[in-house]
């Protein structure tokens, strides 16, 4: 195999296949990226951990068509601190490959392709597509809320079902039996009868780096029951799901919440941020003092002090006091994007339900602590 490469193009697809590469393998050559050159003048990166596998295609200047493996993280490092617009020559042969670029010479052990393992797809019955913006929505505003907790593995990813609400719609759910995130979308055409699927968590952190990069593009989706397919414009990413069951997470939405609190999320998470300054990792809580349109934050530790501040809401109901965990409440509040939010509480025990309106896509419940 030999081929030349402009540096930007072969740093930007190491970069997406790199990071798909554990650092520690007892398996040698899942560190090593698959390498193939075509006739055509296409060169086609692959990795994997055999849970997921991603394939990005980009054009280049083939003088041999073939194919080798060698370090990922290696030969990224190596690109990585080439000059800028330099041309990259990758000349593979008898278990070495050649990196040269103006004076730099590398020469790096490979592998055989044969031995590179390719994940099976099978069949995959449903497809549709989705736009780039709508999977980011579906990814940002759940994916905080995603446990890692591995011996509650169900919850280690994002859960995407269909369900007939007053429309068809797609789902996206994630929780860690402390807050939950869901996201409500248009049911896409193609959608209809669609598995239940968790998205893992690592999946999910690769096709969000692959995003930045779509612009306004749709991203074809493939499904089975097992396996999953994102399909951007030169790039494959192949997954396996979570073999699991998430449990019934709308039976944990509150309906019946009867105090409600308008605030402005920006200043509400800000004033947190301040009085939680002095908690202590252990006691995380934020304590919440709610009268008619006066609401007190306060934080007491008993290594720093106490701290307290007004924030300014509207709140017409009976007085009680909460407490939240501080940064969950702030990493919902985060994605908020609206000037007000609203919290639908019962009483200093029951969960609250959080979100900008009753139209909105997203909606948050978050599990109070005692303070």
């Amino acid at each position: 195999m030999r081929a030349t490469i402009e540096r930007a193009t072969l740093l930007k697809s190491l970069s997406h296949v790199q990071s798909v590469v554990e650092r520690r393998n007892t398996i040698p050559i899942l560190s090593n990226v698959l390498i193939e050159a075509s006739e055509n003048g296409q060169i086609k990166l692959t990795a994997t951990d055999l849970d997921l596998q991603i394939v990005e295609t980009f054009a280049a200047d083939v003088e041999t068509a073939g194919a080798t493996t060698v370090s990922a993280h290696t030969l990224f490092e190596i690109v990585r601190k080439l000059p800028e617009g330099s041309q990259v020559q990758l000349h593979a042969a008898d278990s070495r490959m050649a990196v040269n670029a103006g004076r730099a010479r590398f020469s790096l052990s490979t592998l055989p392709r044969d031995d590179f393992p390719i994940i099976a797809e099978g069949d995959l019955p449903t497809s549709f597509e989705l736009p780039a913006a709508s999977l980011i929505q579906i990814i940002d505003k759940t994916r905080f809320a995603i446990s890692t907790e591995e011996t509650r593995y169900y919850l280690n990813g994002i859960f995407l079902h269909v369900a007939e609400d007053d429309a068809p719609v797609l789902k996206a759910a994630a929780t860690d039996g402390h807050r939950l995130a869901r996201v409500t979308l248009p049911r896409p055409d193609g959608a209809d009868g669609m598995p239940d699927v968790i998205i893992p968590r690592k999946c999910i952190g690769e096709i969000r780096k692959l995003l930045d990069e779509a612009g306004e593009a749709n991203i074809q989706v493939d499904l089975s029951a097992s396996k999953i397919r994102f399909t951007f414009d030169n790039a494959i990413l192949t997954s396996k799901l979570i073999d699991g069951t998430f449990p019934d997470y709308s039976r944990v939405i509150p309906t019946g919440n009867d105090k409600l609190l308008r605030i402005d999320p920006k200043a509400f998470s800000q004033g947190v941020d301040r009085v939680a300054t002095i908690a202590t990792e252990k006691t995380r809580a934020v304590k919440m003092a709610l009268d008619n349109d006066k609401i007190t934050l306060s934080v007491t530790s008993p290594e720093n002090g106490t701290a307290t501040e007004e924030v300014p809401g509207e709140y017409k109901n009976d007085s009680f006091e909460i407490g939240f965990n501080a940064r969950y409440l702030m990493e919902i509040l985060g994605e908020v994007e609206g000037d007000l939010v609203e919290l639908h509480l019962a009483d200093g025990s029951a969960p609250t339900l959080i979100r900008e309106n009753d139209k909105s896509s997203a909606l948050y419940v978050l599990m109070p602590m005692r303070v």
